[in-house]
């Protein structure tokens, strides 16, 4: 992890790089807390790649991520390992978590459809999820694996992330709206706040 400091407080670039190989993928990833929506993708699946992407793009963030998965068995591996991943990045990025928000929500709108996602980076993982897609593939991605992918994120960052789209026709609108709500609610999550930049956002002292 690299930081640097301006005025004492602000931190200009946060950032993190995993190596993670298992028998079933390989993944490289090096993140950005503090970029400006730059993403070098490729885990396999094509859908899975363009949500990583919006992801990226909407949170601010600069994400490289190359993923060599046992996609012949099928996807569950890569996508769930992704999310662990993506997880462990951002929680080794923000480092102690001194002056972050910590919490943050987004309603996000994508045409006829309206997904919450809110999270809270307070140490403790949980994950409550809920897409309303009924159909068992967007893009080629499996969808079922989805809840997969955002439990392993919350373990990997030591945080709460709900998941709900509330209505909405198109399976490909609803899964996009959750990734862009997703990135939002982090991007602000992850922020700083000056005046809290000595102090853990938590009565206990301990994040």
């Amino acid at each position: 992890m690299r930081a640097q400091l301006r005025r004492g407080w602000r931190i200009e670039m946060r950032e993190a790089t995993i190596v993670r190989n298992t028998t079933e993928t390989q993944i490289e990833a090096t993140l950005n807390l503090d970029g400006t929506g730059q993403y070098e993708i490729n885990t396999g699946v094509g859908f899975f790649d363009h949500m990583l992407e919006l992801f990226t793009k909407h949170g601010g963030f600069d994400l490289k991520l190359t993923v060599n998965g046992d996609l012949h068995v099928d996807q569950h591996h890569t996508v769930e390992d992704v999310g662990i991943v993506l997880g462990e990045l951002f929680s080794s990025a923000l480092g102690d978590r001194k002056g972050i928000n910590r919490a943050g929500y987004f309603v996000q709108t994508m045409d006829e459809t309206l997904a919450v996602v809110a999270l809270d980076l307070g140490g403790r993982s949980a994950c409550v999820y809920s897409d309303s897609v009924r159909v068992k593939e967007v893009g080629g991605l499996t969808v079922e694996l989805l809840p997969d992918f955002f439990e392993a994120f919350s373990r990997g960052v030591k945080g709460n992330v709900h998941v709900k789209v509330m209505y909405g026709r198109s399976s490909h609108h609803k899964i996009e709206a959750i990734f862009k709500g997703f990135a939002r609610a982090l991007k602000f999550a992850c922020s700083t706040d000056e005046r809290l930049k000595d102090q853990l956002p938590s009565t206990k002292g301990l994040l």
